[in-house]
């Protein structure tokens, strides 16, 4: 195991593909403070790079995913620096959702005891969540003077439904794991106590497949969900399915036919094809 401690942010990568990146400030129940924006961009640009990495798994120290933005490290002290306060807004949303929108790897967001505001843009920023059922959640911006921003309410539009999204913005009405399950904010529920075997357990079921197979398909994903047309949506995946074909290192496409038709081997509908040699990734069909 190897841990990298940043001055909010901890890395811990435990030999298996899969980094655990905390925001480490529990003593604020990991409010995000523009230290924390520095650390977690400097965090993703390290992973991104990491051959080692397969899957990032973000979470909280101390039980907390996070209570949002720090406001007086956040609002209050940047309040009277308009040049600072524009820069900081950069980072607060880049790596939320930007960085984790396109991140070539796997990211899972791992949510306990408390889910708060601008926690909101990197929980659904992230391809999957998996909550504890007791975690607690708040879109609670509009209880002290302001609206969902900095992305919040651009990723609660992506995940939530029209009536469902309007009411906890509008309201600030707290919701738990079980609930955001039902929103589309998270993919299950369970119990605190399993959370991490549970988020492992995923985690290591998404290495088991074909990692440039996964990027594509999230790629595609996300992309017509920008609206595209029908034409256009045809036209796009049918490039990224050449693409992938030419760049798939396992050369998954005619791995997989040749060892359902020909070796039948595995049967696709139930796992992913066996993780080939490197022989056996280049014969054809």
């Amino acid at each position: 195991m190897t841990t990298k401690e940043l001055e909010t942010v901890r890395i811990v990568r435990e030999g298996d593909g899969i980094a655990w990146v905390s925001i480490n400030r529990p003593e604020k129940r990991n409010a995000m403070s523009p230290q924390v924006h520095r650390d977690m961009s400097a965090a993703f640009d390290e992973l991104e790079l990491d051959a080692e990495t397969k899957v990032v798994v973000i979470h909280g120290e101390g039980g907390v995913f996070s209570a949002g933005q720090d406001l007086k490290d956040s609002f209050r002290g940047l309040e009277n620096d308009a040049t600072e306060r524009y820069l900081q807004e950069q980072k607060f949303w880049k790596w939320r959702w930007e960085r984790l929108w396109n991140f070539p790897k796997v990211t899972i967001a791992m949510v306990d005891g408390w889910c708060v505001g601008g926690a909101f843009t990197h929980l659904i920023g992230c391809d999957f969540a998996i909550t504890s059922e007791e975690a607690q959640y708040s879109l609670s911006e509009v209880n002290w003077g302001i609206i969902p921003g900095g992305m919040v309410s651009r990723a609660v539009v992506e995940a939530m439904g029209y009536r469902d999204g309007m009411y906890y913005c509008m309201t600030g009405e707290r919701f738990h794991g079980r609930r955001a399950v039902e929103l589309g904010l998270a993919n299950f529920a369970v119990p605190a106590a399993d959370l991490r075997p549970r988020t492992q357990e995923f985690a290591e079921m998404m290495m088991a497949k074909n990692q440039a197979v996964v990027n594509a398909t999230k790629q595609v994903y996300r992309a017509l969900r920008r609206g595209m047309d029908f034409d256009q949506s045809l036209d796009y995946m049918a490039a990224k399915f050449v693409q992938l074909k030419a760049t798939d290192p396992q050369n998954g496409y005619r791995t997989g036919l040749s060892q359902f038709i020909d070796e039948k081997s595995y049967r696709p509908a139930h796992e992913p094809y066996p993780n080939p040699d490197q022989s056996q990734a280049g014969q054809s069909v």
